[in-house]
């Protein structure tokens, strides 16, 4: 059967109104920039790894793909991608192999050159990943570069449930989106994130990379509650502080983190509500460059 008569079948499906067909990802033309429009490179990286600890974890593949944007968030160019897998000092076990595939075989013997990293991806103007907290923090460790560049988070910088989709998890959004990819392959993961970012958003109509844009090009501010009172632990938890562990500095100490605008009366309610005095609260400000990091 052709080409032609499965596109046709499924749009039959599809006009039923009974069926909702997901169709394979495929790769994205090329579209020509228009005259004086300003571009840059992105880079969109995955890695997967031996676990999820950012700081005794390895990477055992990784995978980077550039695209070619414009500062409207429009995606001209995916251009080719770099891939490599990682023997790690430890056997992969057998949970993460059957999450990613990837098993002690696969990565016997196999090296990423940290020198080819930094110079494939310097020429970005921004990297994103989607879970960027994780992978950046993993990748800062592997290689200096990522600490010189600002990050983008596609899963936690846009707003996919008011854009009416159900979750945040590359999968959901995909099938929400109408189509399926290899899941869990680190190079597979990277294009069909771009294919999201390169998308209208469902209800605004403004590109996915366009929101991500706007959000990573503001600033915000980190607000630590050091030494609160173990009895406010249930308030701070219900106005979204975060609980910072031993590795983190300042260590053992809940956080939040909210906008320019929001910064004062945070540190109202803290004064007011928790402290229940006039206290000065370690506070920094916090952007692209350093957002995600070990470094906040």
């Amino acid at each position: 059967m052709s080409q032609p008569d499965l596109a046709a079948m499924a749009a039959l499906l599809e006009a039923s109104g009974q069926y909702r067909v997901l169709r394979k990802l495929g790769e994205r033309p090329v579209l020509a920039v228009p005259e004086g429009e300003k571009v840059r490179i992105g880079l969109f990286v995955d890695v997967e790894t031996t676990g999820l600890d950012t700081r005794r974890d390895e990477i055992i593949e990784l995978a980077m793909i550039p695209f070619r944007y414009g500062l409207d968030g429009r995606i001209y160019e995916v251009m080719a991608p770099f891939h490599g897998y990682r023997q790690p000092t430890r056997p992969i076990s057998a949970e993460i192999t059957a999450l990613t595939g990837i098993d002690d075989a696969m990565v016997e013997g196999q090296v990423i050159d940290p020198e080819a990293v930094a110079a494939f991806a310097a020429p970005a103007a921004l990297v994103i990943a989607h879970n960027a907290s994780f992978d950046r923090r993993l990748l800062e460790r592997f290689s200096r570069v990522f600490q010189t560049k600002p990050w983008a988070c596609s899963m936690s910088e846009i707003d996919w449930k008011d854009e009416g989709h159900e979750g945040v998890k590359l999968a959901y959004l995909a099938a929400g989106a109408g189509f399926f990819y290899d899941r869990h392959r680190a190079t597979s993961d990277c294009a069909a994130a771009i294919e999201l970012l390169a998308r209208d958003l469902p209800k605004s109509g403004q590109p996915a990379l366009a929101r991500l844009l706007e959000r990573a090009r503001t600033s915000n501010w980190r607000i630590w509650a050091e030494n609160s009172p173990f009895a406010m632990k249930d308030k701070l938890k219900a106005r979204g502080y975060r609980w910072s562990g031993d590795d983190a500095l300042p260590s053992r100490c809940w956080y939040v983190d909210v906008a320019e605008a929001d910064k004062d009366a945070e540190l109202l309610f803290l004064r007011q509500e928790i402290y229940g005095g006039d206290i000065d609260p370690l506070t920094r400000k916090i952007d692209a460059y350093d957002r995600f990091s070990d470094r906040c």
